[in-house]
């Protein structure tokens, strides 16, 4: 077999694919096709690493965490909009647009406007170089390490005739709303604070310091905007630029229109406030452009926005309706959220009679009391919210509320970690806490109790037969069997995965106790550390700060969990009942201690390992990892891309090695 020819063959077909699923939405196989594919080209790459190249598929999630974004200058400036409300406004530009141009013939194009973050994109002989953030219109941060994780944007325009050595593209990255719905779930379950909306969910996932999270986080990319040095390349109406895009493999948003009279605009705008809802994607309005670039040219710009453009921005959906009071819910990690309990009012299309109101910050900053007359909002599925109150009616013995300090619901004295708005009950046998807390500690990533799903948690809990991730071990075979749609098949099956569930490993034990902050790597990274859960439990802050990869909210988080008295008698609990505690480490003979006195720091991305990888191996062989450099380090294991760590350890003299040369050490081979 040709490798190199297959390679090729292999990236061509999953960038059509590629294209097919993430701009046109019209796949064409199924996606364990498309895995099988991905798999076939990641294995001929690291048989052959030699044919890597950076515009590869498999090289949309590479490199390290980095801990800062450098700060690039725009080759034009990236102008805000300035915004209009009516028909009237709108007229009103257009009398400029006209008057300047001296009575000529003007055409807009009318495009929807994406609730995104507006970003930069540059390509290099129709490669992916660079990804740009606005900032503050004049320079913006390198963000291109998470860029290259969206797959709607092409490493590579695959169109055969030639493109310019240089061109410019500009777009809106989003997020659905299915995807910040799925982002939402997880923060909850880690304990984090909820994003408020798509918008922050994208801005956020953007500065993420850790590409593979990015990857995660289900973002998406609509472009609007061609440029480049090269004549004859960039067409002379935007709606024709519009087209190139497509035609280079870049989406589009297809919602646009050619519009010869203002009417137009106005039946576009209509129809978009109408049906926003039935969008996957946030829009908060359109997005008028004069078509002709000559024109636009011509008319210029402010110091801050086009004299060519204009957002002609939605009305916000909004109610009026009485708060009738002020509850207090407590989720699964146990912060305490206020929510608003409203006389129903109707609202985009649904009655609403509950809205978030987020934080107790939040009811001061905005001054929400108990029977105020309040607006409400509601964009898409977003949960309804309060915005605002009218003053107007508020009645003269109106008192701010009282924040609550002690559970609502098992009266345990609340806390607030420092740096952080929520409040939250600690006390993971709260009942509000314990159906979804159970849940979390069968759930595949944590103790994996094949069975004991929602369904099930809801009867055992309702029936009195477990109150406590702990009473799951002290379950009765003959109780469950008599649930219904139970059994005794199905109970024994239960039961066995309950007793396999106590050889669990420590990482996903931690990670099951459900310790606000802690998901299942910074467990991995716990566990690592300290071997067993009574070492953990004893950890003082200063021990927890100063390990890497867990930062000062963690380290707050871990001993905030181990100082309730309830959480600590259910861990109690938990050994009694045979859960395993302690990593059990594999025994290596002394003399395979090959690298024992021996003290590694690893930079970069190696060929074949991940560094979790080599750092178990140099572990395992009598080594130390330790994750700075200094005159103590033995080697440094540096992969591609290595950074500071690297250059300290020239500057030091220390001795670089690669993963070859790390595996001829301990006599392995890859």
């Amino acid at each position: 077999m040709d490798v190199k020819k297959r390679i090729h063959e292999l990236r061509e077909l999953i960038e059509k694919y590629d294209y097919e699923y993430y701009v046109l939405a019209q796949p064409s196989i199924s996606d364990y096709e498309y895995d099988q594919l991905m798999k076939e080209l990641e294995e001929l790459e690291k048989a052959h690493p030699e044919l890597i190249t950076p515009d590869s598929p498999t090289q949309r999630v590479s490199g390290q965490p980095i801990k800062e974004f450098p700060t690039v200058r725009h080759r034009k400036p990236m102008l805000s909009l300035a915004n209009t409300y009516s028909e009237e406004e709108f007229r009103e530009f257009d009398q400029r647009v006209r008057s300047a141009l001296k009575g000529e013939e003007v055409e807009y194009v009318a495009e929807l406007k994406i609730d995104g973050v507006a970003i930069s994109l540059h390509y290099t002989n129709g490669r992916f170089e660079r990804g740009v953030t606005r900032g503050d219109g004049l320079q913006g941060d390198d963000i291109t390490s998470n860029l290259r994780t969206i797959r709607s944007i092409p490493l590579r325009i695959r169109r055969h005739d030639p493109v310019p050595a240089f061109f410019e593209v500009r777009g809106e990255i989003y997020m659905s709303k299915l995807a910040f719905q799925k982002v939402n779930r997880e923060r909850e379950e880690r304990g984090e604070p909820l994003f408020a909306n798509p918008r922050n969910a994208a801005a956020g996932s953007l500065k993420l310091q850790d590409p593979k999270i990015v990857a995660k986080r289900g973002l998406n990319l609509f472009t609007y905007y061609v440029d480049s040095d090269e004549p004859g390349f960039v067409r002379g109406k935007h709606y024709e630029n519009l087209q190139l895009l497509k035609s280079l493999g870049f989406p589009v948003s297809p919602n646009f229109r050619l519009c010869k009279t203002l009417d137009e605009v106005f039946e576009f705008v209509k129809e978009w406030e109408e049906k926003r809802d039935d969008l996957d994607f946030e829009i908060d309005g359109v997005v008028v452009k004069v078509n002709d670039l000559d024109q636009q040219a011509r008319l210029g710009a402010t110091a801050k926005n086009p004299r060519w453009a204009i957002a002609f921005k939605f009305k916000a959906l909004q109610a009026e309706t009485l708060l009738e009071k002020i509850t207090w819910q407590v989720g699964r990690t146990g912060i305490v959220t206020p929510v608003a309990e409203l006389k129903p009012v109707a609202l985009a299309g649904t009655t609403v009679s509950r809205a978030t109101l987020h934080n107790a910050d939040e009811i001061h900053r905005k001054d929400i009391r108990e029977g105020d007359y309040v607006f409400i909002e509601k964009g898409g599925d977003i949960i309804p919210k309060v915005v605002g109150v009218n003053k107007r009616k508020r009645t003269a013995n109106s008192k701010p509320p009282e924040i609550p300090d002690k559970c609502p619901v098992c009266g345990t004295q609340l806390i607030q970690l420092e740096g952080e708005v929520a409040i939250r009950c600690p006390n993971i046998a709260c009942p509000a806490q314990i159906k979804r807390g159970i849940e979390h500690f069968a759930s595949r990533g944590a103790m994996d109790i094949e069975g004991l799903g929602t369904a099930l948690v809801e009867m055992l809990v309702d029936k009195g037969l477990i109150s406590n991730i702990a009473d799951i071990y002290q379950l009765k075979k003959e109780d469950v069997a008599e649930l219904e749609r139970m059994g005794e098949k199905s109970a024994q099956n239960l039961m066995d995965a309950i007793e396999q569930s106590k050889r669990q490993t420590l990482d996903r034990l931690i990670f099951s106790l459900g310790i606000p902050y802690i998901g299942s790597n910074a467990a991995k990274i716990l566990a690592k550390r300290f071997k067993s859960l009574k070492a953990l439990q004893e950890a003082s802050f200063e021990d927890l700060e100063g390990i890497d990869g867990i930062g000062e909210k963690m380290a707050q988080s871990i001993v905030q969990f181990f100082k309730n008295k309830q959480n600590r008698e259910l861990i109690k609990m938990l050994i009694k009942a045979g859960v395993k505690t302690e990593e059990v480490e594999e025994e290596v003979p002394s003399e395979d201690l090959i690298l024992k006195g021996k003290t590694f720091v690893l930079t970069g991305t190696l060929p074949h390992l991940k560094r979790n990888e080599a750092a178990k191996l140099i572990e395992r062989y009598g080594g130390k990892v330790a994750s700075s450099v200094s005159k103590n380090t033995s080697y440094v294991l540096a992969g591609e891309s290595p950074g500071s760590k690297y250059t300290k350890a020239l500057q030091l003299g220390i001795e670089i090695i690669n993963e070859e040369e790390f595996l001829k050490m301990i006599n392995q081979t890859k």
